[in-house]
């Protein structure tokens, strides 16, 4: 994003946006449901810590998009500011941090299944 020229940025970010949106949201929806089910009746012999656990990163995922994420997109779509594009970079890792916990969780729940 930061090197997208000043004169194009608004017309990118938007487009960002929109395609950005048709491709996650649609797996965002499926982990919330798979992660709610799993939560709800987790397979046989699984405690029900790592279904919370992830359900709990879940929501910080989900927190994170909504209250961070899509407020410093909505800012740069009217043109790029540099502290909230710094903002957004940072406020990521958090997510990233929260994702990758998320994925290492799942596989050992597929390992415990």
């Amino acid at each position: 994003m930061a090197q997208v020229s000043r004169s194009d940025f608004t017309t990118y970010e938007r487009e960002h946006q929109r395609r950005t949106t048709f491709v996650v949201a649609p797996a965002m929806l499926l982990e919330a449901v798979t992660a709610t089910v799993i939560l709800a009746i987790p397979p046989a012999g699984m405690s029900r810590t790592l279904p919370a656990v992830g359900a709990s990163l879940l929501a910080v995922i989900w927190l994170s998009t909504f209250l961070v994420q899509v407020r410093q997109h909505t800012r740069l779509s009217k043109g790029f500011d540099a502290v909230t594009h710094r903002r957004l970079v940072r406020c990521n890792w958090m997510r990233t941090v929260a994702w990758t916990g998320r994925g290492i969780l799942v596989l050992a729940m597929v390992g415990a299944a």
